[in-house]
């Protein structure tokens, strides 16, 4: 089967790392077998516009996706089928999602400025929107325990939310000089990392809402994606500069040399599960899969 015929924007392992999501401009989602780096079935189809973000709910069996259709839509990650009429309620561009550890809800973010809460069953709204940010939302993610959320935007600021509640906890995290295009949680939930248009990466304590350290500085143009290992004690990242670097969390020092194959913009990367993989996808319509400890490419979908 052929691949995705326009920029892979978003990448996501299932959580028992046998599968890969991905997401594209061409409008679909696709999902691929991990270790034979095969597609899985067909493209899943449905939205009528770019898909910019997706994701693995915590059991496997569904997927969630974002697009520029302003909608959030489930899909049987089996079959590929629509699972129940896709979510509808922002007025703008859809730019992330994400499930919540029990899997029970949905974290949506867009250009409309708010993020929204979503019953993962019903497709109904929780809550009235989450309103703060005064740009595009670029980014959210869930905390490990499910309580809070955080979220990056085009308003140069990281920013903590009460999922219950949907306020705003503490003041926004500034320090980033350009919009804010990743963000997520340590998997402790005791930090944050964020990647920026500025070029940098910056790590967050979640109670003080400091920033620890100084901002991991090597990419030479906007860092797309950001993501922590699965102990915590990593950070993989994807730039605009065609590069995927692994960072030490501690130290803020690159590990390795970077990682290069892609032949345009790498727009989203993660670790596997295990810790012992990289996924990224670029603008050059490839996956690509890379060995975290070897810094070399052992698969290409």
């Amino acid at each position: 089967m052929d691949g995705h015929t326009d920029r892979v924007g978003s990448v996501a392992f299932s959580p028992d790392g046998g599968r890969i999501v991905s997401g594209s401009d061409d409008q679909t989602v696709r999902i691929w077998d991990a270790e034979a780096g095969k597609a899985v079935g067909k493209p899943v189809q449905g939205h009528t516009n770019f898909v910019f973000s997706v994701a693995f709910s915590p059991d496997s069996r569904r997927v969630v996706s974002g697009s520029a259709d302003e909608t959030v839509c489930i899909w049987d990650a089996k079959t590929g089928k629509l699972v129940g009429e896709p979510f509808r309620g922002h007025t703008d561009y859809v730019r992330a999602v994400a499930f919540s550890p029990d899997g029970m809800r949905i974290v949506s973010g867009s250009y409309d400025r708010t993020i929204r809460i979503w019953d993962a069953e019903t497709g109904k709204p929780v809550g009235e929107p989450f309103r703060g940010h005064t740009d595009w939302v670029l980014s959210v993610a869930f905390s490990p325990d499910g309580r809070r959320i955080v979220s990056g935007s085009d308003d140069e600021t990281v920013r903590i939310w009460d999922v219950e509640t949907g306020k705003e906890l503490g003041v926004p995290l500034q320090g980033h000089r350009d919009g804010v295009r990743s963000v997520t949680f340590s998997p402790d939930g005791r930090r944050i990392v964020s990647g920026s248009d500025d070029h940098t990466i910056r790590i967050w304590d979640t109670e003080t809402g400091k920033q620890v350290g100084k901002p991991f500085r090597g990419h030479t143009d906007w860092v797309r994606s950001v993501a922590f290992s699965p102990n915590g004690t990593h950070v993989v990242s994807g730039s605009d500069d065609v590069t995927v670097r692994i960072w030490d969390t501690e130290t803020g020092k690159l590990v390795g040399e970077p990682f290069r194959g892609h032949k345009d913009w790498v727009l989203c990367v993660a670790f596997s599960p295990d810790g012992k993989r990289i996924i990224s996808g670029s603008r050059d319509e490839t996956i690509r899969i890379w060995d975290a400890e070897a810094v070399e490419i052992v698969a290409r979908l």
